[in-house]
C-alpha cells in the first residue's frame, strides 16, 4: 500500500505561471508527490514533453505509479543540480516551455518518522533527501566544530541562541554522541531560555541542520544559474520557496538578471537583461489553501520570463 502523503502547494498558481503549451519542453525540478507534474502533463498534451527530477526513491516510486498513464514524461533520479548534464543525456539543449522549482522538504519527508526531520518524533538523526547519500544530520551534530555549528544555526536557522546551543551540543558529545531527534530537541530546550513563542525552541536548529545536510541554499543558487543558461526565449521560470533564506536568493538572482545595467560602470557595457519579472511581489497561498494545509502559509511564488539568450 502506498502511504506516501504529499500536499501540492500552490498547484494552480505555479503551473498557471508556466503557460503550458503542447509541443514544448518543460522541467519539474522537484517531482515530489507528482502534483505539479501531473497538472503540467495534462496541459501539454498531446506533444509536449516533461522531464521531472527527484532524488527521493519513495517520491519517485509513488509518482511513477501516479503518472504511469502519461507517455510524454521522463523521470530522472538525480538532483536538480545536475540539470545540465541530465538534459544533455536526453538530447535536450533548451527548455522551450518552462521550469518549475518547488523548494524545501516535502510533507512526506518531514512527517515520516524514520527520516529524522521532525523533533517531535523519536528517530535517528538523518534528514537526508537522498537516502543513498553518506552525509547525514548525525555527522553535522557529532563532528562539526563548535564555531561551525554556531555559523549554520545563525545563518541557516537565524537562531538567536546559536552559541548556547552549539556549546551544549559539544559538551554533551564529549560524554556520548547524540543519536536521536528527541535527544537533540531536549538538549536544545534545556540550553535555551524559556521564552513564550508560537514555535518550538528546536525548530530553527532543525531547519539549519536540514539545510546543511542537503546543501539546499547552495543548490538553489546553482540550479537557478543553470536554468538561466538552459531556458529559451519565452520560457518561464516558476519558483516556490518556503523560507526567507531561499526566497532571498531567488529574489536577488531574478532582480540582478532583469536589470538593464549590471556592471555599474560609468558607461554601461551590459548585454540586454536575460529575464523580465512577471511578478515583482511574490504570490502567496490563498486563505482557503492555508486552512487546508497550514504549512503553505510560508510559501512564496516568484515568476520570471526569459526575454534574451
Amino acid at each position: 500500500m502506498d502511504d506516501f502523503k504529499h500536499y501540492t502547494v500552490m498547484l494552480n498558481e505555479a503551473v498557471d505561471a508556466l503557460e503550458c503549451t503542447s509541443g514544448k519542453v518543460y522541467v519539474d525540478c522537484t517531482l515530489g508527490g507528482g502534483g505539479h507534474s501531473e497538472l503540467i502533463l495534462k496541459r501539454i498534451q498531446p506533444s509536449g514533453k516533461l522531464v521531472s527530477f527527484d532524488i527521493d526513491d519513495e517520491a519517485i516510486a509513488h509518482s511513477k505509479e501516479r503518472l504511469k498513464d502519461y507517455k510524454n514524461l521522463t523521470i530522472v533520479k538525480s538532483s536538480y543540480t545536475n540539470i545540465k548534464q541530465e538534459l544533455l543525456k536526453l538530447g535536450i539543449e533548451k527548455i522551450t516551455g518552462g521550469v518549475l522549482l518547488d523548494l524545501g522538504a516535502s510533507y512526506h519527508q518531514l512527517t515520516k518518522q524514520e527520516r529524522g526531520f521532525s523533533f517531535s518524533k523519536e528517530a535517528p538523526l538523518d534528514m537526508r533527501f537522498d537516502m543513498t547519500a553518506d552525509f547525514s544530520a548525525h555527522h553535522v551534530v557529532n563532528t562539526y566544530k563548535e564555531e561551525d555549528l554556531v555559523r549554520i544555526f545563525s545563518e541557516y536557522g537565524e537562531e538567536r541562541f546559536s552559541k548556547r546551543i552549539a556549546r551544549a551540543i559539544v559538551e554533551k558529545r564529549k560524554i556520548k554522541q547524540i543519536q536521536t531527534t528527541t535527544e537533540l530537541a531536549e538538549l536544545i530546550v534545556a540550553s535555551t531560555p524559556n521564552i513564550k513563542s508560537s514555535i518550538h525552541p528546536a525548530t530553527r536548529v532543525f531547519q539549519a541542520i536540514r539545510i546543511e545536510v542537503n546543501q539546499e541554499l547552495k543548490n538553489v543558487t546553482k540550479v537557478l544559474h543553470d536554468i538561466l543558461d538552459l531556458i529559451d526565449i519565452g520560457g518561464i521560470i516558476s519558483v516556490i520557496s518556503f523560507h526567507s533564506l531561499e526566497d532571498r536568493i531567488v529574489k536577488k538572482i531574478f532582480k540582478f538578471e532583469s536589470q538593464r545595467c549590471r556592471c555599474n560602470n560609468m558607461i554601461c557595457t551590459c548585454a540586454p537583461p536575460k529575464i523580465e519579472l512577471v511578478n515583482k511581489k511574490p504570490i502567496v497561498a490563498s486563505e482557503k489553501e492555508i486552512r487546508e494545509n497550514p504549512p503553505s502559509r510560508s510559501a512564496k511564488l516568484r515568476i520570471a520570463k526569459c526575454i534574451n539568450l
